[in-house]
């Protein structure tokens, strides 16, 4: 990647055709849908998933067993965070068909030559979500089944009444021992290495001047969070008056801090997204298409949205403004989201933890 790795989400495209089908609804995969759909016929198929544990009750009646259903499927879960289970995958000791992580680790996942390459023809329903929701890290593999964004959270009566509108608003003295940041090892580690740049004035990266900015505002900061509960705390404790946070946990701030305010910074708020890729050798590739199919499917994304667990990628469903509270939704607003190029991050974090650790937090 040249200098300039942050770039800004290009406008989305228009809707898909209509799609085709023998009789089975679109969601459900339509004329690619598996042979084991017919429920009842035969033992049903053990389709493994690697996912993270929240909202598991959700998932498991408004996901899970509606394809289960549907495709004569019994869903088996692995439960963990992202590392532990990309973990498990290179190291062969899972039988998983299906993994859902984040873009950088879904990354670390591709360079491992760890996924099937996906048949998107087999998913139509790609022709219904954002465009940089398609193929996030490539044609060759899955697309994100959120988009989410990084913000700035604070309450307003911590800071005096300041109004945030910048991610250069973090600078200013009013944070001075009242900011939380994430941790360089975070998800969200790497995009504030890049916001500091953006700050600092680079029209393209710029890594030394952005780890300047972050050792100045290094004064401020009264803990590198790396669990969303760590920032609720300090919040809720009048520790901090804010920081750079996902906006789906600010719903967990407002309960513990009712004024606390979001707000997508004039830069630009930066993507987060989470993929789902087949796993390499998975015996059950096609079913595991059907499945990210269902995932990408209108009703499935409507669900997840009004109950805000997972920002939409479909953009066919449509929310009013009370079920859009607290969730990334809209064309206008996904597509003025800043997006770091991961194959750039990981080629560089070691680098970055190094520097972060050495200049900025001695």
């Amino acid at each position: 990647m040249k200098n300039r790795w942050v770039q800004g989400i290009l406008s989305l495209s228009v809707l898909g055709l209509a799609l085709t089908g023998c009789g089975a609804p679109k969601e459900q995969g339509g004329a690619a849908a598996d042979t084991n759909k017919a429920a009842g016929k035969g033992e049903p198929t053990q389709l493994v998933i690697s996912t993270w544990g929240f909202s598991e009750d959700f998932f498991r009646k408004e996901i899970y067993e509606p394809f289960e259903k549907e495709h004569n499927v019994k869903i088996v879960l692995e439960i963990g965070n992202n590392a532990e289970r990309l973990n498990k995958v290179k190291q062969g000791s899972s039988n998983v068909d299906l993994i859902y992580l984040s873009d950088y680790y879904a990354q670390q996942g591709i360079e491992a030559g760890l996924f099937e390459k996906i048949d998107r023809s087999r998913i139509p329903n790609l022709n219904d979500i954002y465009d940089v929701a398609k193929a996030p890290l490539g044609e060759d593999y899955g697309p994100a089944y959120t988009v989410g964004q990084l913000g700035i959270a604070y309450d307003p009566k911590a800071l005096g009444g300041k109004e945030i509108k910048s991610w250069a608003d973090l600078w200013s003295p009013e944070f001075a021992k009242k900011l939380t940041m994430p941790n360089i090892t975070s998800t969200s580690g790497p995009m504030m290495v890049d916001a500091a740049s953006v700050v600092a004035g680079s029209s393209s990266f710029n890594e030394d001047q952005a780890f300047a900015k972050l050792k100045d505002l290094n004064k401020s900061v009264v803990k590198y969070y790396g669990q969303t509960s760590e920032y609720v705390n300090m919040l809720a404790q009048g520790e901090i008056a804010g920081g750079p946070i996902m906006e789906m946990y600010v719903k967990d701030l407002k309960a513990a801090v009712p004024t606390v305010k979001f707000i997508t910074p004039s830069e630009g708020g930066y993507a987060i997204m989470n993929t789902i890729n087949v796993v390499k050798g998975s015996k059950n590739k096609q079913l595991a298409e059907d499945f990210i199919n269902w995932h990408l499917s209108k009703e499935a994304q409507e669900k997840s949205a009004k109950a805000h667990i997972d920002s939409p990628v479909n953009k066919t469903l449509q929310l009013t403004a009370e079920e859009a509270q607290g969730i990334t939704y809209g064309a206008d607003v996904v597509a003025k989201l800043r997006k770091l190029d991961m194959k750039f991050v990981n080629a560089n974090l070691k680098k970055w933890i190094d520097r972060f650790n050495k200049e900025v937090t001695q």
